[in-house]
């Protein structure tokens, strides 16, 4: 059956349309609660994610290794009391003691002896003057009947008032039998009280995804990032409306019960429903929507951003399961927009490629600080991953030229502003989306979506809403 011309609907984006104001009985902005959920039993207070680009929720484009370390790295990074803290033997030199503090971004090291037992604590101010790295730091540590320990079973304020009282940032946690049993610091508990607005799981540590494919090693993937307590896996494909995705979904439940897996990316009704189906706990949705993506150009196919969300979370609210909106998102307006169609979180990408934070290289053009970016999909990538994936048996050079006769890009890499640090584009997000929802009169992100109105605006109007008649100074 051939496609009439009046069978064609409109697809829309952030661009083409904006929220009606509403009556708003909201005094400030702190008022509003930006609480959400990122899939079905993890919830966050604010509604951005990274996305799972080479910056973001852990990519899966690392050896299943490494990709584990970096899980590991944020689970350790803090917590109401570290579980497993990094630890030497007293007779390792203070040049391994280094190698490990620097790895791991720590300042001092648990000193145990074969049986788990405590017998010191080192820490960078111990050792960073010695010249000799060969000495054994067992000979520079604060030994154990010089340390100030706490039992298990302490709670946070005695924790506390021990730190406070005795002048110290490492508190060791031991058993009965003086077996380590985790460690406190000062540091965690400084950013408890500086990010209270952080997604933690029941033990107090930062919560963290990995993404994982659906080909070669993804169920090893999938077993490994669960022993160091990945929070959600991702599956990470172009097309999540595929028998690949669903025939992984499936296997991911049969052999690992319930965890929690976000499966992506679609851009449709029919698309979510049959993810759901097969075990989704969250939708990602977005087909050729991202800033560095040509999807849409390379293939002819994918939906307008806004029309995707608005099919998908439609079709998601008959099961209660998140979506989350995945690419397009330009500027603060374009979060609230989202939400306001259905989304329940924003998967931010190419806004945080530019910040201090990212992996990409900062690069110095005619003045003009910028970051390297690349779509995950682009040439550039798809080498890297068949450098990478390689068992040494090809030559570089020669999975460079198959790489570029088998690939048909779907992303491009380019250069993005600098922007500083990460904590200041989420606070413009956050500080726009709490705006627009203080003009929609919504307290809550459902009620946001129960009375959101959008207007449908034309070339004149969006013209209109950008600054004009003006010269920008910068």
């Amino acid at each position: 059956m051939r496609v009439s011309p009046q069978e064609f609907r409109t697809g829309l984006t952030y661009d083409d349309v904006l929220l009606v104001p509403k009556y708003s009985e909201i005094k400030s902005r702190k008022d509003v609660s930006t609480t959400t959920r990122f899939s079905r039993n993890i919830s966050m207070s604010i509604s951005i994610v990274s996305a799972n680009m080479d910056t973001g929720v852990i990519h899966r484009f690392l050896s299943v290794a490494d990709q584990v370390a970096e899980v590991s790295k944020v689970k350790r990074s803090e917590g109401i009391v570290i579980e497993d803290p990094i630890t030497l033997l007293p007779d390792r030199t203070i040049g391994e003691a280094l190698d490990v503090i620097r790895k791991h971004d720590i300042g001092g090291i648990v000193v145990i002896d074969s049986g788990r037992r405590v017998a010191g604590l080192v820490t960078v101010r111990d050792i960073h003057l010695e010249e000799d790295l060969s000495v054994k730091i067992s000979e520079v540590m604060t030994p154990l009947g010089n340390l100030i320990t706490a039992q298990k079973g302490v709670t946070m304020e005695q924790a506390k008032e021990l730190l406070r009282k005795n002048k110290i940032e490492k508190l060791p946690i031991l058993e009965k039998d003086g077996r380590l049993a985790g460690l406190i610091t000062s540091k965690d508990i400084v950013k408890r009280r500086r990010f209270p607005m952080a997604t933690k799981d029941a033990k107090g540590r930062l919560r963290v995804a990995a993404a994982i494919g659906v080909k070669g090693d993804y169920m090893e993937r999938a077993e490994k990032l669960l022993e160091v307590d990945v929070d959600a896996l991702v599956v990470d494909i172009a097309h999540g409306h595929s028998a690949h995705a669903i025939d992984t979904l499936k296997e991911i439940r049969r052999r690992l019960g319930q965890v929690e897996v976000v499966a992506g990316n679609v851009a449709t009704s029919s698309g979510t429903r049959d993810l759901i189906k097969a075990g989704a706990d969250a939708v990602k949705v977005g087909v050729g929507s991202g800033s560095i993506c040509i999807t849409r150009i390379v293939t002819g196919v994918g939906v307008p951003q806004l029309t995707a969300i608005i099919d998908s979370a439609n079709a998601a609210a008959e099961d209660d399961i998140p979506v989350i909106a995945d690419g397009g998102v330009r500027n603060p307006g374009d979060v609230t927009k989202a939400l306001a169609a259905g989304a329940t979180t924003v998967m931010i990408g190419s806004l945080f490629a530019g910040t201090e934070e990212s992996p990409g290289p900062t690069i110095l053009r005619e003045g003009v600080r910028y970051k390297l970016t690349r779509g995950m999909a682009s040439l550039e990538a798809t080498i890297d991953r068949k450098v990478r994936d390689s068992d040494g048996s090809s030559s570089k050079n020669g999975l460079v030229e198959e790489a570029v006769e088998e690939s048909v890009p779907e992303g491009v890499e380019g250069l993005i502003p600098y922007k500083g640090k990460v904590e200041e584009v989420v606070r413009q997000l956050v500080g726009g989306l709490r705006s627009g929802m203080s003009y929609c009169g919504a307290k809550t992100i459902p009620e946001l979506q129960t009375g959101a109105e959008f207007l449908r605006m034309s070339e004149a109007g969006l013209k209109e809403s950008r600054p004009h008649d003006i010269e920008k100074v910068v």
